[in-house]
């Protein structure tokens, strides 16, 4: 009760740092072009206002899935003539948090069908995989022992709703692909790299799984 009252409060809640500083992102000029995130899009609580609940998107002209801090170093390479941001900067952390933070309480609404489906079916199957030494899947955990604990940790459902989270333990926000790695390791299982297909397939998955969630960036686990 105590993490969701500091989730629910703009005042308590710690990732909401992270939101003002992808605000002042947003606004501020960048690149060859000297172009804002606003120069386009205006203000982003009304054009982001349910943007996230649909991210990962099919890109037609890369033919691949996107995630949204994809999304956001693309806009900046293209329009922008930006360099583009690190993977786990705080920079582009705090942008794909205000972004997805001004889509807080829509229900996530993904879309699998026409060219998104290929990498709806592949995620599935690598959440349904079994890997690694401990020689478990994603649903292993998430589906068969939810609610269950590992040490300390109560296991959750898996659900991407939230990210990027601000984790209690480590003291900064989470991106999705992070919280992947770490679970690869924990199962003893060869992680792949931030922003790999793969991983952005599971994260389709994940965001089919979770339809009808509310968004809740940034939300705030242990």
């Amino acid at each position: 009760e105590e993490v969701r009252a500091m989730q629910d409060s703009d005042i308590a809640n710690p990732g909401m740092a992270w939101y003002t500083l992808g605000e002042e992102l947003w606004n501020k000029p960048d690149g060859i072009q000297k172009k804002a995130c606003s120069d386009c899009h205006n203000e982003a609580k009304a054009s982001m206002r349910g943007v996230a609940a649909r991210y990962p998107v099919y890109d037609r002209l890369t033919k691949k899935m996107v995630n949204m801090e994809q999304r956001i170093n693309h806009c900046r390479a293209k329009f922008m003539k930006a360099e583009p941001l690190a993977a786990e900067s705080d920079e582009l952390v705090g942008l794909s948090i205000y972004v997805r933070g001004n889509s807080r309480g829509i229900p996530m609404k993904p879309r699998i069908e026409g060219p998104a489906r290929a990498a709806y079916e592949k995620g599935a199957a690598y959440y349904n995989q079994r890997r690694g030494q401990m020689n478990l899947s994603c649903a292993n955990c998430h589906d068969q022992s939810f609610g269950k604990k590992v040490r300390a940790t109560v296991l959750s459902q898996g659900q991407s709703n939230g990210f990027p989270v601000y984790s209690l333990e480590l003291e900064k926000p989470v991106i999705l692909h992070r919280r992947f790695i770490m679970c690869n390791n924990l199962v003893r299982a060869n992680p792949r790299p931030v922003g790999d297909e793969t991983y952005v397939n599971l994260e389709l998955y994940l965001a089919w799984r979770g339809e009808g969630l509310q968004i809740e960036t940034p939300a705030v686990r242990y």
